[in-house]
């Protein structure tokens, strides 16, 4: 059976001394609308075993955006096997990323469930820079082992 097959792309920008932010995103929708801590994201979504891992981080990152990742050398960060069992890749880059806006794709939901109601929940609602203790607090738990990879590649190369 294979597992789910997620790709992502974690920026991260340096910030004085010896520190660094990275640009993770809060997910959208009725059951994360309250939470903050262990409730945000690096921008990913799922592909196919026939599609590029990176190709398939960026198209997700510019959907749950709305602007392109920007032109970077980015660079495999590792696959990180989740609670869930999917596995998502992370391609990472020094980027210093400003957009205006965000501006998410949207996804169905029944909410309440057995409502009948369903609505268009934007897959993202909220994406900013953290520094990366603060980070640690926000990510879902899943995701701390990317940040620890980020962590050391930042500091081999300080």
């Amino acid at each position: 059976n294979m597992p789910v097959l997620s790709a992502g792309i974690l920026l991260y920008r340096r910030v004085a001394p010896g520190g660094f932010e990275v640009w993770i995103a809060h997910m959208g929708g009725p059951f994360w609308a309250r939470k903050d801590a262990h409730a945000w994201s690096i921008p990913k979504g799922e592909y196919g075993e026939d599609e590029d891992p990176l190709a398939a981080a960026l198209r997700e990152f510019a959907e749950e955006m709305g602007t392109p990742a920007p032109a970077a050398d980015y660079r495999l960060l590792g696959a990180f096997r989740q609670p869930s069992g999917k596995v998502i890749t992370v391609f990472t880059a020094e980027q210093d990323f400003q957009p205006e806006r965000i501006a998410s794709n949207t996804f169905p939901l029944e909410w309440p469930k057995g409502s009948g109601r369903i609505q268009d929940y934007p897959e993202i609602d909220d994406a900013r820079w953290f520094p990366e203790p603060e980070a640690r607090l926000k990510l879902v738990k899943g995701q701390l082992p990317v940040l620890d990879a980020l962590v050391q590649l930042v500091r081999a190369e300080s």
